[in-house]
């Protein structure tokens, strides 16, 4: 298995062109709009390696994990690999890093503890997992002024690494207690996690989340301490925090998790996550600012900055591109990713075609397989040819237990509410319409307007009907039902045979 998977990267890499990223359209030549990228892109870590950038996110129980992007101008991403093929459990904060000539992405693994993978180069392949054997969670690495390398986490803990960062070194010690916010401000508790490391002069930078990941808007947060040495020890800002929402009226909500980054002018920028403001259900979104250090050695956002308004942009560009536009190509581990399985004896992908085995009896069961959207206002349709003894459809997924979609099986065409059966054709009150009865063919679309899912089939792809049924997923997401992800549209087949996906299309409404 081992072998296949590496063989199936391999191919990936070769075969499949990478995309370029660019949610953040440019306003002027000179400018760009936020989020760099849009979308369910939580926990960003960044670096730089001359005049290449790399980023990574949390993959949560999405598998192929732990993508790649790489950029020459901090606003347009395109994803370059993924380093986890195997699903261990949910993937949370990696810190993505190169030291001496190799890669290295450390992360955590829900209940698991904290794994780290290594590659030669950041288009991989990167290796398999490595257990450091060692709790709390949102590893960073720094190595200090000797040259000991250091892993910093959750809590204010840290805990030695091996030379060769792959093992850890002693026990946890704890270094830091946080920051004291006022006590009239709404959050989930202090929450003391996520730190990242950054050296500037002479001082050691370190930047940590707290107040909860979500929550009241006013939540999550990003603070700074600094201090000349890794083992402290580490004053307050004072100042803090260095990234806040104030107020429920502002469009980003619970901003945090910030990430440092220089740009080849010397000036510093950082990458952070945040929920839109009445679209929770698009998940985390990645956002980056200005950053200023101060006479005095201290960080904080320049005096205006609006980050719902243009921004200069860190490195003047004309790229412009467009995330979406290759979906039709199923290129999985870069833009496609399954739901908490990854089989690639599973799927074959030949000339925008996705022949798909049937598993399982339910959508979630089937390990629907996904892509971000990032958009307010979508339709996706697909032409689905299936053998008699699959059902197959289109999904808006959130987890096992929610999740609205529309499919069909030998019999009629299906609806799903809440991870169940809610609508069938026979059941309708007025003649049954007898597109899907009884077929292996049929084209299906979802359209996605205001939170409202609608669903349509066609028997030639051209003449859409609408179905006599519709959804309201306003209220899937983290703050209702936890899991910290977002309604990922997809696909899915389920019971036993094959499915054909073809002809797929993505359109922003």
């Amino acid at each position: 298995m081992k072998s296949a998977v590496k063989y199936f990267f391999k191919l990936m890499l070769v075969f499949l062109p990478v995309y370029t990223i660019a949610q953040s359209k440019p306003v002027s030549n000179n400018t760009f709009l936020n989020p760099i990228l849009a979308g369910d892109y939580p926990d960003p870590s960044i670096m730089r390696d001359s005049n290449d950038y790399y980023m990574v996110h949390s993959s949560f129980d999405y598998v192929p994990g732990l993508t790649v992007f790489h950029s020459t101008d901090l606003i347009n991403w395109e994803a370059i690999s993924f380093a986890v093929t195997s699903y261990l459990g949910s993937g949370w904060a990696p810190d993505i890093l190169k030291y001496g000539d190799k890669f290295y992405i450390y992360f955590t693994v829900a209940n698991k503890g904290n794994f780290v993978v290594t590659a030669s180069s950041a288009y991989g392949p990167w290796s398999n997992p490595v257990d450091l054997k060692v709790g709390w969670i949102d590893p960073c690495h720094i190595a200090d002024e000797t040259g000991q390398r250091w892993l910093f986490l959750s809590g204010g803990h840290r805990i030695k690494l091996s030379a060769d960062g792959l093992s850890t070194i002693g026990s946890l010690e704890k270094i830091y207690d946080g920051w004291k916010y006022p006590e009239e401000w709404d959050t989930e508790g202090k929450a003391l996690e996520g730190p990242k490391l950054k050296k500037i002069g002479s001082y050691y930078y370190m930047l940590s989340a707290q107040g909860g990941t979500a929550g009241p808007p006013t939540s999550h947060m990003v603070i700074v301490a600094r201090s000349k040495s890794v083992n402290g020890p580490w004053e307050n800002a004072p100042d803090n925090p260095l990234i806040h929402t104030y107020n429920k009226s502002e469009r980003w909500w619970s901003k945090g998790h910030g990430s440092l980054i220089d740009a080849p002018d010397g000036k510093w920028w950082i990458v952070y996550h945040a929920y839109e403001n009445g679209f929770y259900g698009l998940g985390r979104q990645t956002l980056l600012e200005p950053v200023e250090v101060t006479s005095d050695g201290w960080l904080k956002a320049p005096t205006g900055t609006t980050i719902e308004k243009p921004l200069l942009k860190p490195i003047k560009s004309s790229l412009t591109a467009d995330r979406l536009a290759q979906l039709n190509k199923f290129r999985i581990g870069l833009d496609w990713r399954f739901y908490k399985q990854f089989d690639t004896s599973r799927f074959l992908v030949n000339n925008g075609i996705l022949t798909l085995k049937a598993q399982g009896k339910t959508p979630h069961e089937s390990a629907p397989l996904l892509f971000i959207a990032g958009v307010h206002d979508y339709e996706f349709s697909v032409k689905i040819n299936k053998d008699s003894t699959a059902t197959a459809g289109l999904v808006l997924f959130y987890n096992s237990d929610f999740y609205v979609g529309t499919g069909f099986d030998n019999k009629e065409r299906l609806g799903w509410r809440k991870g169940a059966i809610k609508a069938r054709a026979a059941q309708k009150a007025r003649p049954v319409d007898p597109v899907g009865r009884g077929k292996t063919q049929l084209w299906l679309k979802i359209k996605n307007i205001d939170q409202i899912m609608t669903a349509y089939y066609s028997d030639d792809g051209i003449n859409w009907k609408k179905e006599g049924w519709a959804r309201d997923i306003s209220g899937y997401h983290h703050n209702t039902l936890y899991d910290f992800i977002s309604i990922l549209p997809g696909l899915f087949a389920y019971g036993e045979g094959e499915v054909k996906f073809s002809e797929f299309k993505f359109k922003k409404l």
